[in-house]
């Protein structure tokens, strides 16, 4: 049961990778900017997560979901997984919105 949450947040990406590549959202509109933009936005929020972290703002919750392992002090991997889902998920509808907003 440790692994629950990466389990849901893996299966979660997958869903943000299938509707893209249905309806050409951001990685399947365009690679090489999408493969410049994601990583961008989640070492963006990596940084802003240690210094959250190094001012004693953001704590590591303990739950039995989570596999307990960490990329640095008080940052469980499962956060990278997280980021990279909520980066996915704001470029997927910025796509959509987009393509809406050329069509009208």
């Amino acid at each position: 049961m440790g692994a629950l949450y990466l389990l849901a947040l893996g299966i979660s990406i997958t869903g943000m990778v299938m509707l893209d590549r249905r309806f050409r959202l951001f990685f399947w509109r365009d690679a090489r900017r999408a493969a410049i933009v994601l990583p961008a936005g989640v070492l963006f929020f990596l940084i802003w997560d240690l210094f959250g972290i190094g001012l004693g703002v953001f704590f590591r919750g303990e739950t039995a979901f989570m596999t307990g392992l960490q990329i640095a002090p008080e940052l469980p991997v499962e956060e990278v997984f997280f980021l990279t889902l909520l980066c996915y998920l704001t470029m997927n509808l910025y796509g959509a919105f987009d393509r809406k907003a050329v069509r009208a």
